[in-house]
Parts: C-alpha cells; structure tokens; sequence
C-alpha cells in the first residue's frame, strides 16, 4: 500500500507543476469542437502500425480527414505507406513529394504541415515517443500515440509530464493500446468491477508462438550504420522499444491491470535465450530472451502470472483468464483482444457460462474504435487524454522485464525512479550519430546476465 500511495503522489504532485507551468503562458482554444471542419493527419513512423494507424485515422465515422504529410528514416517504408494508402483512400491522401521527410528531423518537418487541432500520429519506435511528443505540444496538435510509450524510468518520467501539459492545453492524445476501446472488455470490466465473479485473486496471461517482427537479429550488414539498424529492427533492442517483451506483451498487461483496475506493485521473473543460432549457425545478436515468466503482485497480495515464449513448433497460447472468488472469467480469446469475453459460475472455463460479450458489427474492430472515440473528443470538445495509463502500463511491462533480465524482484516504484536511461540522447539523434548500444568485435550486441548484471538490465 506504500508502493500505491508513492506512485499517487508522484503523479498528483507532478500533475500540479505541469499544470502550473503550461496554463501560466498558453490556453490553446478547441479546434475543430463539434463541427465538420477538415481535420488534417501528419504520419511520423511508417511501416507495421503506422499504415495502420493511417488507415484508421481516414476510415473515421465523423470526417473529413486528410493525410497530408509523412515522415520517417527509411525511404522504402514511407513510399510502401503511402503506395498502399493512395489506392485505398485516394481522395483523402494528399501527399506530394514536397510533404514526405526523411531523416531524424523528419518528424519536426511533418507536423509543421498541420495547424493548431490537426492530428499526429507516432508509429515510430517507443525511444522517440517523448521527442515526438514534446514537439506536438509546442505546434498545438493533437495526437494518436502507438504503445509501448517509454522502456525505463526517466523517458517514463518524461512523458507523464509531457501528457499532463497537453491535458492542460487541451490537447486530446490517444494511446493506441486498443484493448481498452473493445466494446466486449469495457462491458467485461464493469461486470467485474460491479462483482460479478466477486474479488479477483488470480490472474493469467500468455503470448506464445513463434518469432515475429524484428525478435531476433543477425549481425550488421555493410552499408548500414549500427544506429539506422538498431532503429530498424527496434524490437530487438531494449533502448528502441524496451524489447519484444514491452512491444508484445504490453496488451494483455494492460488488460488485466485495467480488470483488476489497479496496477501490480512488483514483480520477480524468469526468462533465458535457448536458442540463439540462425538455422544456418550464424550467432543472433539482438537482446531478447526466448522465453518470459513473470509473478507480478498486486498491493493486496493478488499474482497475475504471465508467459511469453517466442520459439516456433511450441504449443502456442494467447489469452487471457480471470478467477474471482465466485467465478472466472475470459479476458481475450485468442490474440491481444479476441472477442468474444465471458464469465463463468465457476472456475470451469467451459460450462455454466453467466455472460458472454455480443457486440454490433460495426464496432467490432477495436483499432477503428479508438480513432472514432478520438475523434469524437476533439470534435465535441471532450477531456480525452490516455497518457498516464499508457506510460503506467509501459512501466509495468518494463518492471516484469527487467526482472527477468536481472534475476531481482522489482517494484514499480524501482522502476519509475530507475536512472538508467537507456537513450538519454534520442533527440539529438543525426544520420550520422553513434548508436547506444556498441557492437564487440564478433558484432554481438551486451545482452542481459540474470545474477551476474542486477542494477541494470545489460
């Protein structure tokens, strides 16, 4: 209970000062409040979630809405974005050669293209989320988020005070950590906060299946610098985006934090690199472990037991459950949210179902959901800011984490104050600068030694 007091006076105190400081010299007024004014979108982090996002963004129920500015640091990504955006949206793609940057300062470029109440949206690799950020504020814009938003103490620091700014100037931010806007969790949640199953005393959840994204890495070819291939493979290095443990697991983390409606205080974890090899023999050189299993602990004594495994030919799990005190209870089905959510009389997950979620067909997707209810804010004028949530669910993804690669319990609190910044320059990164991590001699990358490195996780 100390833990949870700490962490509420660490942001009631930090929400003051912020508050403080941004009304004292600016009140942005509210753009584009209920109307049907154009609202414009700038893209900084193409590939993966930033097309995806895009996408979203131009499929809102309450438009119009424009994209009119890209950025990122690879050439290939942004014209692949844009190819596939232009034959989907036409008419809403407004992107000339003149409005696509590229380079570390192409997201300075990018939002200077919209005005006061147009949207940004950050797909880019979690280590650039407070520069991103920080910059959006000053220009006034509004801003769609992809998780995770910080992989250690300080940049987590960093952007709660950065999100408590752009509450005070009206800003909305939205966090693309869409479990929350799925129509099926959010009437699981109130079931469960209303009593339904009783009190929660255990929860569990897994992701595990074969290797995806960036996991794992080979050495640095030629004609790349160690920093572009850092940024370029980020899940594979735990400056970029806090590892495949942050970037995969946050979603069922964040879920069940939200049903237990509190967050863990501390964790102890276990992981290991089993196989390390390509199939042709060649050394991997990125910082994951194969395999996570973290207790977290929740303030009244409460475990939430989590499994990653990322190893092909496994049995392959990805779901999360409940169990209360009178019943039980199906998060996701299947993935990071899968409908439909249930609840059970009994610890039996197939027999004496009391509820099971039914949602309308055009609220389905809860990646189209978060944009609508985004929109939806800006265009009424509404209190609409997920940053704090999203930053307090990073952290607890990074505290299991970095249990797991020091072999020592950590608490939340250990976490939030950690001073080990991992990328304390990301925003004066170039084209050319050195990369935070260095290569050895054979190009292997410091990885995580449980028990051996325990105040730091490499």
């Amino acid at each position: 209970m100390q833990a949870s007091a700490s962490r509420r006076e660490f942001i009631k105190t930090t929400g003051k000062l912020a508050a403080v400081s941004a009304l004292a010299n600016v009140a942005i007024p509210a753009v584009h409040a209920a109307g049907s004014d154009l609202i414009q979108v700038a893209l900084i982090g193409c590939g993966g979630r930033g097309g995806g996002a895009a996408a979203n963004a131009l499929s809102v129920k309450r438009g119009p809405v424009k994209l009119v500015a890209m950025a990122d640091i690879f050439p290939d990504r942004l014209q692949k974005d844009l190819n596939q955006l232009q034959t989907k949206f036409a008419s809403q793609v407004d992107v000339p050669p003149d409005r696509q940057f590229i380079g570390f300062d192409a997201y300075q470029k990018a939002m200077d293209c919209l005005k006061p109440g147009d949207i940004a949206i950050f797909a880019t690799p979690p280590a650039f989320r407070w520069v991103h950020f920080a910059y959006a504020i000053q220009k006034g814009l509004n801003v769609f988020m992809e998780k995770p938003l910080s992989a250690d103490g300080p940049a987590s620091k960093r952007m709660i005070k950065l999100g408590q700014e752009a509450q005070a100037k009206n800003l909305k931010v939205g966090v693309g950590l869409m479990s929350r806007h799925n129509r099926a969790m959010q009437e699981l949640a109130k079931r469960i906060h209303d009593g339904e199953i009783g009190e929660i005393i255990l929860q569990r959840g897994y992701r595990m299946h074969g290797p995806g994204g960036y996991f794992s890495s080979l050495p640095k070819p030629a004609g790349i610098t160690d920093l572009l291939y850092q940024v370029q493979r980020f899940h594979s290095f735990i400056w970029a985006s806090g590892g495949c443990f942050n970037d995969f697991y946050i979603h069922l983390i964040d879920q069940l934090g939200w049903m237990k409606n509190e967050w863990p205080v501390k964790a102890q974890a276990l992981g290991g690199r089993q196989y390390r090899s390509s199939p042709e023999g060649i050394t991997y050189v990125d910082q994951n472990f194969d395999t996570y299993s973290v207790e977290y602990t929740y303030s009244d004594g409460t475990k939430f037991f989590f499994d990653g495994r990322t190893i092909p030919g496994c049995e392959q799990i990805y779901s999360s459950y409940l169990q209360g005190t009178k019943g039980s209870g199906i998060a996701s089905k299947a993935g990071d949210c899968g409908q439909p959510s249930s609840l059970y009389a009994s610890q039996d997950l197939t027999s004496k179902m009391l509820w099971e979620s039914k949602v309308k067909p055009e609220e389905q997707d809860p990646y189209q959901n978060e944009w609508n209810d985004l929109v939806d804010a800006i265009r009424d004028d509404k209190p609409y800011n997920e940053v704090q949530r999203g930053v307090e669910a990073s952290l607890v993804s990074s505290m299991g984490r970095m249990a797991a690669h020091t072999g020592k319990e950590v608490t939340f609190d250990q976490m939030l104050n950690s001073d080990f910044e991992m990328s304390p320059n990301t925003d004066k990164f170039t084209m050319d600068s050195p990369a935070p991590l260095v290569a050895d001699a054979n190009g292997r990358y410091p990885v995580p030694q449980p028990g051996i490195v325990t105040s730091r996780e490499y």
